[in-house]
């Protein structure tokens, strides 16, 4: 690569939604922007998070000056902690998404190593032969930026997540004049979020889901439950506006909301009247029509407030016919099964349930710009490139059908993969080469040390069991000693089953006397894949199921 090329590409967050990390690169100065994390679907047995795969900038890591983080989602965030155990470079943020990156720090006791440098729209970097300014925007958490690199090729701008709100809750409005102005600098090359890029209109204001609450608040009779992600601070604002109007207290549950509120109010993020938060122990001192209970869950996590709300499985507080259920949250794809068995169970209670998509409910609206927004953004901007992100592939396919009905030509759009790499040298842009990415899994405290060897191992363990195989042979002779003893795991019920171990039994036998013959008795591999093959031609025979065996032998 050229001193002089200016690079742009992803390790995360291009044809997925999730675990989001970009990176722009100009001659040896590398700067990142979000490090994020996704959570696993059911085939990823054992797995608690995805990051993304940072081997190349493992391998640059003398280059790379900073992280930039647009905001504090946990798909921009939640791979931070393993980043920096690898990476330890500085960290830019807004004061509230340095507040929620400080609690994850913590946890990880990484908190004491690490720069956290606070930044605004106003603020100015240098890197190198890069400077780089932000703009603000609005989203559906507070102090989001848009980031704008300037480089000796031309500006970059990435826009981070966002939609034009006109009314924001938080009066953080988006800075469509300072777009403007960065436009007509001119753009070289726009980097923008297609989440919503099917979807036709503008995107609702926050402001529209405070009156649907305060009315839902007004009807109910007793306990308010409402469930929301806890990152959305607008919302929860709003929420305590109606608790406020109806006479209500406020009780929080679920780690993440506490602690999120916490940061909230630490910052001034949140204004929570004195005396309105009461404990979970508090709620059943109460009149129940006195009483908010804000919760976690509004994905169908199975471990959150709400999913133990409805099972009847939290300690200190229940759900009783007729109080309110609210899901201020529509599912993201992937959960719908879990947030229906959740509200299945919360019927079964005797809850009035208010659930559904915004349109129906108006109990919430997204974050993320539709068709408009998007055009909106692509006109203030003019870029001369356009690379679509954040989004699964026919996300950005349609943002560029947008990009190109407000002028941007046809062939200087780039839908790229995750490893693609966007190569600008003077003025011209080519996507010729790869470099490494992909997913690393992070199970317990183990990252990166379960593969798809692993994965597939669980997953035959998952679906039809095994046996183990005990044989005990000696070590001069080779003969066998006892056993075979099989033992059957999730695959047979051995009692019901005892013909079938008498057989497998057998086989082995027969395998061991044969290698015997041959003289191969004291070659254990040998032994382990020729029972392998013999028990397990037997049972597929048998069963039509393929466990996974795991012979073990003793030498006396």
């Amino acid at each position: 690569m050229n001193e002089n090329t200016l690079s742009i590409f992803a390790l995360g967050g291009i044809n997925e939604i999730g675990k989001n990390m970009y990176v722009v690169q100009y001659g040896d100065d590398i700067v990142v922007i979000d490090c994020g994390g996704k959570f696993p679907d059911e085939s990823l047995l054992g797995i608690d998070l995805i990051i993304p795969d940072i081997a190349y900038l493992e391998e640059n890591k003398e280059n790379i000056r900073a992280l930039i983080v647009t905001h504090g989602h946990e798909d921009h965030i939640g791979g931070i902690p393993y980043f920096l155990k690898k990476l330890n470079v500085p960290i830019y943020g807004t004061r509230f998404t340095l507040g929620l990156i400080e609690l994850k720090l913590d946890e990880h006791k990484l908190l004491r190593d690490t720069k956290l440098i606070p930044i605004d729209s106003e603020s100015k970097l240098e890197f190198g032969q890069m400077t780089t300014t932000f703009f603000r925007i609005s989203h559906s958490i507070p102090d989001c930026l848009g980031v704008v690199f300037h480089t000796p090729e031309g500006n970059v701008v990435h826009t981070g997540d966002f939609k034009f709100d006109l009314t924001p809750v938080n009066k953080q409005y988006s800075d469509i004049h300072k777009m403007a102005e960065i436009g007509n600098q001119g753009v070289l090359a726009l980097v923008s979020e297609s989440t919503n890029a099917e979807r036709p209109g503008l995107t609702p204001s926050e402001m529209l889901v405070g009156g649907h609450i305060e009315e839902a608040f007004m009807k109910a009779e007793q306990k308010i439950i409402i469930s929301t992600f806890a990152s959305n601070i607008n919302r929860v604002q709003q929420i305590v506006h109606s608790s406020k109007k109806t006479h209500r207290k406020l009780c929080l549950l679920g780690r993440s909301m506490v602690n999120v509120v916490s940061v909230a109010m630490e910052r001034g993020y949140i204004d929570i009247p004195d005396g309105m938060l009461i404990e979970p122990y508090q709620v059943n001192e109460l009149p129940p029509e006195k009483v908010v209970i804000l919760c976690t869950g509004s994905q169908g996590e199975p471990l959150a407030a709400l999913s133990r709300l409805s099972s009847g499985s939290y300690r200190d507080i229940s759900i009783l016919p007729n109080d309110t259920v609210i899901l201020a949250a529509s599912p993201i794809p992937g959960n719908e099964k879990s947030v229906s068995r959740i509200i299945d169970n919360l019927f079964q209670l005797g809850a009035k349930v208010i659930y559904g998509g915004s349109n129906k409910t108006g109990m919430h609206v997204s974050g993320h710009g539709y068709q408009e927004d998007l055009k909106l953004m692509l006109t203030l901007m003019k870029p001369t490139y356009f690379i679509p992100i954040h989004g699964e592939y026919r996300m950005l396919h349609h943002h560029c059908l947008l990009a190109e009905s407000v002028g941007v030509e046809k062939n200087n759009m780039f839908i790229i993969n995750n490893g693609d790499v966007v190569d600008i040298e003077h003025g011209i842009a080519r996507q010729t080469r790869k470099i490494p990415s992909g997913d690393t899994y992070v199970d317990g405290w183990g990252v990166g040390d379960v593969g798809d060897i692993i994965l597939r191992d669980r997953k035959q363990l998952s679906e039809d069991g095994m046996l183990v195989i005990v044989i005990t042979i000696s070590k001069n002779e080779g003969n066998l000693i006892a056993g075979p003893d099989t033992i059957s795991r999730g695959f047979v019920f051995v009692k019901d089953s005892e013909d079938l171990i008498k057989e497998i039994n057998q086989k082995t036998k027969k395998t061991i006397e044969e290698l015997q013959k041959e003289n191969r008795h004291h070659q254990w591999k040998v032994v382990k894949q020729h029972i392998k093959k013999a028990v397990g031609q037997y049972v597929y025979s048998e069963t039509k199921r393929k466990p996974m065996i795991l012979p073990i032998i003793i030498e006396i």
